[in-house]
C-alpha cells in the first residue's frame, strides 16, 4: 500500500494542476500583519529589543527578545548599526539576515515588525517594504521588499523555531558608502545566519550571498518572489529550503527502502503520470538553490 504522505502529495499535486491550470496563481511570499510598530524614516537606526513571546535557540543560546536594524537584519544581544555587510561568520553579534545591505528609510520605504500567529504558532516578523539604499545623490529609485519571520515550534522540541525569508522585489543590492554605484556592486548583500560566535558551523549563508548581481531580479539566485525556510532544532540549521515562485511546496519523502511494501499502487501511477502531463503546461522558473539539499520530510503543521 502506498505511504500516508505519498498519497497526500500525489493528490495535493493533482488537485493544484486540476484547479490551477496552466496559468497557476503564486500566493505573495511576503506575510501581511506583522505591523504593531514602525521603526522611525532615519538612516541606520535599530528598534529596542523587543520580546518575541517564545524562547529561540541559535546555536545552543536562548533569546526571548530581538533587535529590528533598519539595514536588513535583526540580532539578539544588542543592536547592529553597521551598514556595509560582511560575511556572516564575522559577525560579534548573533544575526539573521533577510537582506543585510545598506537600507535608508530617510529616502524611501517603511520597516514594520511585530508579534502574531501563523498556523497556530505564535510568530514575530519584520518586514521592509518598498525601501530604498542610502544615496549621495537623487539616483535612489530602486526598491527592495523583503520580510523576515520567526516561528514557535516548540511543540516539537524546547527553543526549536523556523525562519522565513520572505521576498517581493529585489533591484538594488548596496549603498554608496558600500562601494556600490545606484545600488549595485561594491560590497553586496549578505542573506544568511550566524551565531556570532566565530565558530564556522554557526554560520550559514544562501546562494548567491555577496556575489553582485546574484541576489537582484534576473540573476543566478534571484530572491524576487520566493520565500525560504530555514529550520532550526536543538539549536542547529538543519534544513534550508528555497521554494521557487511557489511558498507552500509539496514535500516528497526519501525513495521507499526496497521490500517495505510502500510502492504506489497502479491506480496511483495513473494519477501522477496525469498529473506529470500537467506539468508540462505549467510555466516555471528555474532559479536559485540551497546549500543544505536534505528537506524536512516530516510535515511541520
Amino acid at each position: 500500500m502506498i505511504t500516508a504522505i505519498w498519497r497526500r502529495s500525489i493528490v495535493g499535486l493533482i488537485a493544484v494542476l486540476i484547479l490551477g491550470g496552466s496559468n497557476l496563481a503564486v500566493a505573495e511570499p511576503i506575510r501581511s500583519g506583522f505591523n504593531l510598530a514602525n521603526l522611525p524614516a532615519m538612516d541606520d537606526a535599530s528598534s529596542t529589543a523587543i520580546n518575541l513571546g517564545f524562547t529561540v535557540d541559535l546555536y545552543g543560546k536562548s533569546y526571548n527578545q530581538v533587535y529590528v536594524n533598519e539595514n536588513g537584519n535583526i540580532s539578539f544581544t544588542n543592536p547592529i548599526a553597521a551598514f556595509t555587510p560582511i560575511p556572516l561568520a564575522n559577525s560579534t553579534t548573533p544575526i539573521i539576515a533577510p537582506f543585510f545591505a545598506d537600507v535608508d528609510l530617510s529616502l524611501a520605504g517603511d520597516l514594520s515588525y511585530g508579534v502574531g500567529t501563523i498556523d497556530g504558532h505564535n510568530a514575530f516578523a519584520a518586514t521592509w517594504s518598498k525601501v530604498a539604499h542610502y544615496s549621495t545623490s537623487d539616483d535612489a529609485n530602486l526598491r527592495n521588499d523583503f520580510q523576515v519571520v520567526l516561528i514557535d515550534r516548540s511543540d516539537e522540541h524546547a527553543g526549536d523555531f523556523d525562519i522565513e525569508f520572505n521576498y517581493g522585489i529585489i533591484e538594488w543590492e548596496s549603498g554608496d558608502f558600500s562601494g556600490g554605484v545606484g545600488g549595485l556592486a561594491g560590497d553586496t548583500a549578505r542573506v544568511g545566519i550566524s551565531g556570532g560566535d566565530a565558530i564556522a558551523l554557526h554560520s550559514h549563508e544562501a546562494a548567491g550571498s555577496g556575489l553582485a548581481g546574484a541576489l537582484l531580479s534576473g540573476g543566478q539566485n534571484d530572491l524576487s518572489q520566493t520565500r525560504s525556510t530555514w529550520l532550526i532544532e536543538n539549536g542547529q540549521l538543519v534544513s534550508n529550503r528555497h521554494e521557487i515562485d511557489d511558498p507552500d511546496p509539496i514535500d516528497f519523502p526519501d525513495e521507499p527502502t526496497p521490500g517495505t511494501g510502500t510502492l504506489p499502487e497502479p491506480a496511483t501511477w495513473s494519477m501522477l503520470a496525469l498529473g506529470l502531463m500537467a506539468v508540462g503546461r505549467m510555466r516555471k522558473l528555474s532559479r536559485g538553490e540551497s546549500h543544505n539539499r536534505r528537506l524536512l520530510l516530516a510535515e511541520r503543521g
